[in-house]
């Protein structure tokens, strides 16, 4: 078995610095989470499942150059995660979503957004969706 090539690595950061036990790591295919020190907890994303990534940054976030993303997913065990206090936020999440993209291009996917036209009586919409089409 061949070892996971990893595009980007990081670890959760305190006042900048990566005094921490979580560490994040994206490859090809698989945006990987992993916390603790004794007990271990290991959880990962297939990116072709990523659905939305939100960036925010609060002050003292901005003050020390990391910020938060948090990667909204149709995957079972890890549906929202955030991958909190991350150095170069903005470059990870164009790099997060062009991986995204090449792993959906793969796999021959493409997300369609499907909006009723059922409004109750004030003329507001009563559901959106968002649906996987395989192609």
């Amino acid at each position: 078995m061949e070892p996971i090539e990893y595009k980007w690595k990081d670890r959760k950061r305190h006042l900048g610095l990566p005094l921490s036990f979580t560490r994040y790591r994206l490859s090809e295919d698989r945006l990987f989470y992993e916390t603790g020190l004794l007990n271990l907890k290991c959880d990962e994303v297939l990116l072709y499942r990523v659905r939305d990534l939100q960036l925010s940054m609060s002050i003292i976030q901005r003050l020390f150059g990391v910020g938060t993303i948090c990667v909204i997913s149709s995957d079972q065990s890890a549906p929202h995660l955030d991958l909190k206090n991350i150095k170069k936020p903005r470059e990870v999440k164009e790099l997060i979503h062009h991986s995204v993209e090449e792993a959906k291009n793969k796999r021959r996917m493409r997300t369609m957004e499907v909006m009723s036209d059922d409004r109750d009586e004030d003329g507001y919409h009563d559901s959106d969706m968002d649906d996987d089409v395989i192609d």
